[in-house]
């Protein structure tokens, strides 16, 4: 169901865990296990920080200042662009709602350049966004995927899995890939336009239009920036990322504060919540019933004689796992299946779990195909680009992706311990 998409993933899911429960394969808490844990609550936590950082203007007011001060020029409002977005990230722990957040702003970019779909200005612009915004999600804890991969990895591998330590670990990509993505959009789509036409009056205008700093908008970033220290330094103080972004979005709805409002709750979509708990439901389903064991041996005993050192476990794992993504279209059920199943591997195999599991979640980064993640297909939805030119991009930062990986792994991370 979650390959073929037959129904919603969250209804898919939904069944799956009645029918574990039903059928008597389990019992109810275990068939419904994922709902209590915390993986779930971490995405509703992160949910509530979006909607904080979209209600109160923050995130809009965000990025035209990134800009004011990166430059007018399109090279440079286009890294500025991938810049925001990149920042973003932080407090709008969601791709879908950055490339909405942005592609507003780049609807009025590609008006002030006189650009109309189709053309390589806008084209460059919506789709750099929209493809950044799904990988900037795993090299961060904060989409889904890489919420539900934290999840199963602490649970099936039996480790710690720190905000913090997950973000030191990926910033050179991060940085490498935020570099690579605005050449390899400058090569592919020359501008036909390179001066913005208004330049710096146009983005004052913008503020200008968004009014001073209100007490809302100040409270929100006073809060977005509370969580991004307390997750930040996680290391020290070891509270959940789940506790923080729960008790933080709680706290916005509380009366006295009133950054939210009951009525943002109603609006709030909870079906990826529900979809990851399913997810992390399954992973524990399979471990209960040993039938975890019949495909590990099944799927991954191929992998086994290429895995003799670090470099050959890097390419084996990343490339399995570009390849394992065709198969399930979203990379929350491509990760919430695998990830248990990389997990028993490395435990059978005596592997670093916390190693695998992270490369594995990187490696689901890479795509092809607009189907294979919802931030794509939002992103794609505006008709500002092409199928093909998503397939061109694509494969040539899933080649970025996979050189940085190369030297990140076996040079960078034993460094900071991860070996």
């Amino acid at each position: 169901a979650w390959i073929t998409r037959a129904m919603d993933y969250a209804l898919a899911g939904f069944v799956g865990c009645f029918l574990f429960w039903a059928l008597g394969i389990v019992k109810f808490p275990v068939a419904f296990s994922g709902f209590a844990n915390d993986t779930a609550w971490f995405l509703f936590g992160a949910l509530l920080l979006g909607v904080i950082a979209t209600r109160s203007g923050v995130a809009r007011r965000i990025a035209y200042c990134v800009m004011m001060r990166i430059g007018i020029t399109y090279p440079r409002i286009l890294l500025g662009l991938i810049v925001t977005d990149f920042l973003l990230t932080f407090i709008v722990p969601s791709g879908i709602a950055r490339v909405v957040i942005m592609a507003s702003i780049a609807l009025g970019l590609a008006e002030a350049f006189n650009s109309p779909p189709g053309n390589n200005v806008s084209r460059g612009m919506f789709l750099i966004l929209s493809y950044t915004a799904n990988i900037f999600d795993k090299m961060i804890i904060a989409g889904a995927g890489a919420i539900t991969a934290r999840g199963l990895i602490e649970k099936g591998g039996g480790v710690e899995v720190l905000w913090s330590y997950w973000f030191i670990a990926f910033l050179p990509c991060s940085i490498i890939t935020l570099l690579a993505a605005w050449l390899l959009t400058l090569w592919l789509y020359p501008p036909e336009k390179v001066a913005l036409e208004g330049g710096y009056d146009y983005l004052r205008e913008e503020i200008r239009k968004m009014g001073a700093w209100s007490p809302l908008q100040i409270r929100a970033a006073a809060l977005m920036a509370v969580t991004i220290l307390l997750w930040l330094t996680d290391f020290a103080h070891h509270i959940p990322s789940s506790v923080i972004g729960m008790g933080v979005g709680l706290f916005a709805l509380l009366p006295r504060v009133g950054i939210l409002d009951i009525e943002d709750m109603k609006r709030l979509n909870y079906l990826p919540v529900f979809f990851v708990a399913a997810a992390v439901s399954m992973g524990t389903v399979l471990e209960q019933t040993k039938a975890l064991d019949v495909l590990t041996g099944s799927v991954f005993v191929w992998m086994q004689p290429y895995m003799t050192n670090i470099f050959s476990t890097t390419i084996v794992m990343y490339w399995t796992a570009f390849f394992y993504h065709f198969l399930l279209a979203s990379e929350i059920s491509m990760l919430g299946t695998s990830i248990p199943l990389v997990m028993e591997f490395a435990k059978s195999h005596h592997m670093n779990p916390l190693l695998l599991g992270m490369i594995w979640t990187f490696s689901a980064g890479g795509k092809l195909f607009a189907y294979q993640s919802g931030v794509l297909i939002v992103g794609y939805s505006y008709g500002y680009f092409a199928a093909r030119d998503l397939m061109i991009m694509g494969a040539w930062l899933t080649i970025v992706e996979f050189a940085v990986l190369l030297v990140l792994v076996p040079v960078y991370w034993p460094l900071i311990g991860l070996q």
